[in-house]
């Protein structure tokens, strides 16, 4: 796994993203020779298969058209 150095990471972060987008090669960032991160390429799904791929994941709780607070605490309508 490449190791880089957290000032170099901090300087080049947007080349190191996409490279680890690119080459799917995690890299671990280090601060005084400490790992302090880990730069993970995206889980892959397959085509088509990414819409959807959190169902299940929430839960709608309230209405959802509904103000958030009672029209009466409202300064404007005042």
């Amino acid at each position: 796994m490449e190791e880089i150095q957290i000032s170099k990471f901090k300087a080049t972060c947007l080349a190191v993203l996409d490279r680890v987008g690119r080459t799917r090669k995690p890299v671990l960032v280090t601060r005084f020779g400490k790992p302090v991160a880990q730069v993970l390429p995206p889980p892959s799904y397959p085509a088509g298969e990414w819409l959807g791929a959190m169902r299940g994941d929430g839960e709608i709780r309230d209405d959802l058209v509904a103000p958030a607070v009672d029209l009466s605490e409202w300064e404007v309508l005042k």
